[in-house]
């Protein structure tokens, strides 16, 4: 996005072998670490320590009351689904020029450095204005910190805003991956070559002239390359294009959007990619983070696979609710849930009706979904006693702002539309257990899924009640087209 949102995409080489299975990866779900907190590591990478073959999260850390400038924080994981928190591999220091709790610490990746036997840590290094647009570097032995500031500089004189670390899995060379600015004079998106150190930019490979574009990475596979791009519109998600090429020189193709249109790529920036190679397949994934501008340390995190046609010189992310990943044979899976419909399984009461719909199941959707006095309750759905996903699919209309604020598209920065609805989620109608649903904008006509993780009785009496909670200027909740129910994890494990 341009100046107000920072999520950066780059690419990761790993070579795994013998590492334990992956348990579920829930898009857009509230990941926790091992201490049961919200994981909060956004714009950042996964990095891979060589010697163990453990994943480590570095990504900025944001709390309410500090969403700029607290740093660097790490997570480390032996199946990208479980974290354990390791603190800030980067804390902000008072008063220091660039790493000050007042300045911008965003987009963060950590490349190994052979030649130095230390990790290096890059990042988009600012201050509170965008002022400065440079790159900040700090080093070191251990892959989890603490790192050290050494400096922060202008690429080759140039500006520097959004950014990533490419590393080609052929020769081990990294690359910078930035953006130089929303001004008319820049608009470039660059890659341009590290020394042998990963101490300092050497040369220019190639430059994307004026797209306007920004959050650049690349995936690499044995016969291309696809640069991954978001175009600038703030914290608002849109449509990542792509651009493939045989060589990182170019000349490199039109681009081509990732994801089905109007989705706005799942609601997410593109942030990084990660290359799997397992003993049976290899499997890229798309690291993307779904901003929430109201309360940024809300912001989720959306990781899916990459399907690549080489034929087609093609590349599109493949949605899942909850999938399962094996990290050994780099194999992936869908797990299968029960649907339950608004239309057949769902009652509403209060002001909330039931609307022909010609895109929704069964041709009609829930709406009307204002307060707890207007609701729609989902029946006779089956349980197990044990905590469960459940996804929720809807339609939030409000793609082209709401009532009679000004600037309402969502495709220019500054516009008053609204990133979600907001609803409330009660299980068999235990108000103290009330759950916070968030509904991002989906487009009219355009039906996205959303998460919770939740406890159903056992057996196919229980009740989910959706009704609508404040977000800021009303009390509506998004449309309801239907619910998914996902098994537990330990019960539908697919066999390794």
């Amino acid at each position: 996005m341009a100046r107000l949102s920072n999520f950066f995409l780059t690419f990761a080489s790993l070579l795994l072998a013998g590492r334990s299975t992956a348990k579920y990866i829930v898009p857009g779900g509230r990941w926790h670490d091992t201490d049961g907190k919200l994981i909060s590591a956004h714009a950042g990478c996964v990095t891979v320590e060589e010697a163990t073959g453990k994943f480590w999260l570095f990504g900025e850390y944001k709390t309410e009351g500090q969403t700029e400038g607290g740093g660097v924080s790490v997570y480390s994981s032996d199946d990208l689904a479980t974290w354990e928190s390791h603190g800030l591999a980067l804390a902000p220091v008072q008063g220091h020029a660039y790493i000050a709790p007042s300045n911008i610490i965003q987009r963060p990746k950590v490349v190994y450095s052979k030649a130095s036997n230390e990790y290096h840590m890059w990042w988009h290094a600012d201050n509170s204005t965008y002022g400065l647009l440079l790159q900040g570097f700090a080093r070191s032995p251990n892959i989890s910190g603490p790192y050290r500031f050494v400096n922060a500089t202008a690429p080759m004189g140039n500006w520097s805003q959004d950014f990533g670390i490419f590393t080609d899995y052929k020769d081990g060379r990294s690359y910078s991956l930035y953006s130089n600015g929303d001004r008319k004079e820049g608009r470039d998106v660059y890659i341009a070559s590290y020394n042998n150190d990963t101490t300092g930019l050497e040369k220019v490979i190639h430059r994307f002239d004026k797209y306007d574009l920004e959050a650049p990475g690349i995936i690499q596979t044995e016969k291309s390359y696809y640069a991954l791009m978001s175009h600038k519109t703030g914290y608002r998600p849109n449509n990542v294009v792509a651009f493939r090429a045989d060589s990182l020189a170019g000349p490199w193709s039109q681009p081509f959007t990732v994801a089905p249109l109007n989705t706005r790529t799942f609601s997410s920036q593109s942030g990084f990619n990660l290359r799997i190679k397992g003993s049976k397949k290899t499997t890229w994934l798309y690291l993307g983070d779904q901003w929430d501008s109201n309360s940024l340390w809300e912001s989720r995190y959306i990781w899916l696979p990459v399907d690549i046609d080489e034929q087609k010189k093609s590349l599109s992310l493949v949605w899942n609710d909850v999938y399962d990943l094996n990290i050994k044979t780099g194999e992936w899976a869908a797990v299968e849930g029960k649907s339950y419909y608004a239309a057949t399984n769902a009652k509403t009461s209060g002001g909330a009706f039931k609307q022909e719909a010609s895109f929704a199941s069964h041709g009609v959707i829930a709406t009307g979904i204002y307060g707890n006095d207007s609701t729609v309750t989902f029946e006779g759905i089956e349980g197990t006693g044990q905590p469960q996903w459940v996804s929720f699919y809807y339609q939030n209309t409000d793609d082209m702002g709401y009532g009679d604020q000004p600037g309402g598209s969502p495709d220019r920065i500054g516009g008053t539309w609204q990133l979600r609805r907001i609803a409330s989620v009660v299980v068999n109608g235990d108000t103290s257990e009330l759950e916070t649903l968030f509904q991002r904008d989906t487009n009219k006509g355009v039906i996205l899924s959303t998460p919770l993780l939740l406890t159903l009785e056992k057996g196919r009496k229980n009740t989910i009640t959706v009704g609508g909670l404040f977000n800021g200027f009303d009390y509506k909740g998004a449309d309801l087209d239907r619910i998914v129910v996902y098994p537990p994890e330990k019960s539908s494990r697919r066999a390794r």
